[in-house]
């Protein structure tokens, strides 16, 4: 029987190993980039400061090419600077500017502008009195009035206004117009008035404190250095034995003086149109637009529809589109508002918004509570 020579591999084997298997290298890892995905806010803020800056450019661009080329509307000096801004259409050339006086008249600066409220409103009349088509103005009236000067400022505007451009200004109070807001009012050639309107606190007022008393049980003295005894009239440090008493009538005097204007300014304005015993009522008490009307303060009673037929009786046309001038707001004066929003103050909400009254001023205001 024969056997078979396969010799299985051994260690009497003379055939060579098999070779090992290969090794395989560790598979290669690659790290996933990891995304960052920025927001586009600051994107839409670059294109929004972008948009601006070219707007303001093309302002500025077109005011000096303007004044350089004599491509001009008419309107020449700072009163071109105002924007017309169409508010109705008529589809007629005739045009009707309506300016506003809101809120407490003053004479400073509004935020971030180069022009103050009565800047405006002059600037205002002058570009109505040099277009042609302008053919009136409505000055509507909602404000408790304010600074004796800045009142002053606007209503001789008014006055200047229509006796130079032979053009009416017609006066729509809405819910309140007294004291200075009426006083801005009696220069106007027609008056209208809600029935429920708020008018009349023709007076003046300056007010003052005196804290001498708390100081006397703080422990605290002041120490005052001055060149006369009425240096520091209405300082509020002084106890009553201190206050000369003729500071008393020299503070009368002023508020007497300015009160007469008051009345010279609402009987140059009004004259026979008012009741005899008209100033039986200028005590500084309010009164609503009926009784408004009975003492002949005031013309009409309606609201602004009726003042804008008025203009346009007085006038003689039958239609006319309705504008009104807005100051512009330039690149630099945005960026301050701005920057001003970060300075944001926490107000406690008492229901009650009085206006701030400096010591020392004097003011046409109806300032219930003060």
């Amino acid at each position: 029987m024969e056997q078979s020579t396969d010799q299985p591999h051994g260690a009497g084997s003379d055939a060579p190993p098999p070779p090992p298997p290969p090794v395989q290298p560790p598979p290669v890892l690659y790290a996933q980039p990891t995304i960052i995905r920025k927001g586009r806010g600051w994107k839409y803020f670059a294109l929004i400061l972008l948009v601006l800056l070219v707007l303001s450019s093309l302002s500025s661009l077109e005011d000096f090419f303007g004044e350089t080329l004599g491509v001009t509307t008419g309107i020449q000096g700072p009163a071109r600077s105002l924007q017309e801004v169409l508010v109705e259409s008529a589809g007629v050339t005739d045009k009707i500017a309506i300016l506003d006086v809101r809120g407490v008249i003053y004479g400073g600066y509004v935020g971030g502008g180069d022009l103050g409220p009565v800047d405006v409103l002059r600037l205002a009349l002058e570009r109505a009195g040099k277009d042609a088509a302008v053919r009136a103005v409505i000055l509507r009236i909602d404000s408790p009035g304010g600074e004796v000067l800045a009142a002053d400022d606007i209503a001789r505007a008014i006055a200047d206004f229509q006796q130079e451009q032979n053009k009416p200004v017609i006066a729509t109070m809405e819910g309140l117009a007294a004291s200075g807001g009426y006083y801005v009012a009696a220069p106007c050639r027609w008056i209208v008035a809600n029935p429920l309107t708020l008018t009349g606190s023709i007076g003046v007022i300056m007010s003052g404190y005196n804290y001498r008393g708390l100081m006397d049980k703080a422990g605290v003295r002041p120490v005052v250095f001055k060149s006369g005894r009425m240096k520091n009239m209405l300082s509020g440090s002084r106890a009553e034995d201190e206050i000369p008493p003729e500071e008393a009538e020299l503070l009368n005097a002023l508020i007497r003086e300015t009160f007469d204007r008051f009345k010279q300014v609402i009987a140059e304005g009004r004259g026979t149109r008012l009741q005899e015993n008209w100033q039986n009522f200028a005590d500084g008490r309010i009164f609503l637009g009926t009784e408004a009307l009975e003492l002949g303060f005031i013309d009409q009673l309606g609201d602004f529809d009726d003042a804008v037929s008025k203009a346009k009786a007085l006038v003689g046309i039958s239609e006319a589109s309705l504008i009104r001038y807005d100051a512009p707001r330039r690149l630099g004066g945005l960026l301050r508002l701005l920057g001003e929003a970060g300075d944001a103050k926490v107000h406690v909400d008492l229901g009650v918004n009085l206006p701030k009254m400096e010591i020392g001023r004097p003011y046409f205001l109806y300032a219930p509570g003060l």
